[in-house]
């Protein structure tokens, strides 16, 4: 895999991780939550935090594979963080205020 592709390839599990949470009723995506229908606003949160560390964690083994991993300072994770929360939006909208008939 080179670069490039390493590169689409986060940023493709980046959308997917950040909409997941507001796509669905499963806690993580996968697991039933016995019972519950829907989840509230601070478990779906959580989610996306717990998201925005796996993809981290993936886009981290991407750059040890390809090269040395370059050591950050607390901006690029602030800046990293914003950017995902930034593209959960569109599943924000469509969860709390896209309006339904």
């Amino acid at each position: 895999m080179n670069n490039a592709n390493a590169v689409w390839l986060v940023i493709a599990l980046a959308v997917t991780a950040a909409n997941l949470p507001f796509l669905n009723n499963r806690w993580l995506g996968v697991l039933s939550r016995g019972g519950a229908t829907e989840k509230g606003l601070a478990l779906r949160l959580l989610e996306l935090v717990l998201f925005y560390f796996v993809v981290g964690g993936a886009g981290l083994a991407l750059e040890n594979h390809l090269s040395q991993i370059y050591p950050q300072n607390w901006e690029f994770y602030a800046v990293t963080a914003f950017l995902f929360a930034t593209l959960a939006f569109p599943g924000f909208v469509y969860r709390y205020l896209w309006r339904k008939k």
